[in-house]
């Protein structure tokens, strides 16, 4: 179905309201990784996120019941969300919050590349070129951050991998699943698999796992964790709802915007020229797979009414 030009608009302003709120989910992390476990702060993300949405789920009348189909799809876009959001709070404990995300967004080349070699999706030589380009923009990124930080500087390729992942599991259960569901459902599933791991690792002295008893603020950071996961993602969703994605994809950069502004004003984070240089290649790299999606897409609708008007 066709979105009215005028269901266009508030797509726009709800993809904006997310590049603005969702680096407010990465501070928040980055503010609790002084005091808090990563793992304690991913744990954090799921249990808040599931009790607020749980309200939203039953106000709105959807079924709390899920199919054991569902679940499966759900326990897949639940794991795989975790190791991403593990990996890139690891990074960000560490690096500058806008340096980790330029990094992590070589994850759309990424979903390219798993989609020519594990769903046999049609990519040409040109969005081939640019993803390899892409990658030399995050290695640009990478090169100072590993001096400086060490081989934390990978862990937002962790980040890229595990979230390219994780838009393969949505894909599957978008068709069939409310997106409050979807959320409520991963929310849950996520705790389940954080809880456990929770509990063996109490009392290691593992860094990264062994949980604290949060004092101060720390509660506030790890409370907005799960706030801005939460609200961010539904922006992200409803967005999806008024205008195509290939409208919206362009306007996800502006994240990295955010993130700079951000990183700045409470850290005194700026990136260096080398950053900003790798930041603009994967930029402009993203933007032109994007245009290439949009000329390979209305090539396949011409050749779909070709077809039929024949």
């Amino acid at each position: 179905m066709t979105r009215q030009p005028d269901r266009i608009l508030p797509g726009i302003v709800l993809m904006l309201a997310f590049c603005l709120l969702a680096p407010l989910l990465d501070v928040s992390a980055k503010l609790a990784s002084a005091s808090i476990p990563v793992a304690q702060i991913v744990t954090a993300r799921f249990a808040v996120q599931g009790a607020l949405m749980l309200p939203v789920m039953i106000a709105m009348g959807l079924v709390l019941a899920i199919s054991r189909r569902a679940l499966g799809h759900i326990a897949l876009r639940a794991l795989f969300l975790m190791l991403s959001t593990f990996s890139f709070v690891a990074a960000i404990s560490v690096m500058p919050v806008a340096d980790a995300l330029a990094i992590a967004f070589v994850e759309p080349f990424v979903l390219l590349l798993l989609g020519k070699f594990l769903f046999g999706d049609e990519v040409g030589p040109r969005r081939i070129a640019a993803s390899a380009v892409g990658f030399f923009g995050a290695l640009l990124v990478i090169q100072p951050s590993l001096a400086a930080f060490g081989l934390v500087a990978l862990w937002p390729l962790g980040t890229a991998f595990f979230f390219a992942f994780y838009m393969l599991s949505t894909r599957a259960v978008s068709g069939y699943m409310h997106p409050v569901a979807m959320q409520f459902h991963t929310a849950w599933v996520g705790l389940v698999f954080c809880l456990p791991v929770m509990l063996l690792t109490e009392g290691t002295g593992w860094a990264a796992f062994d949980p604290v008893w949060p004092e101060g603020l720390a509660w506030l950071w790890l409370f907005g964790v799960g706030f801005w996961a939460a609200l961010s993602h539904m922006f992200m969703t409803y967005a999806l709802k008024f205008a195509p994605s290939a409208t919206l994809a362009p306007l996800h950069y502006l994240e990295i915007v955010a993130a700079v502004a951000l990183g700045y004003w409470i850290f005194g984070d700026f990136p260096n020229a080398l950053t900003w240089a790798g930041i603009a290649i994967i930029v402009t790299s993203g933007l032109y797979v994007i245009h290439r999606e949009r000329v390979g897409a209305r090539a396949r609708r011409q050749a779909v009414i070709s077809a039929a008007s024949a």
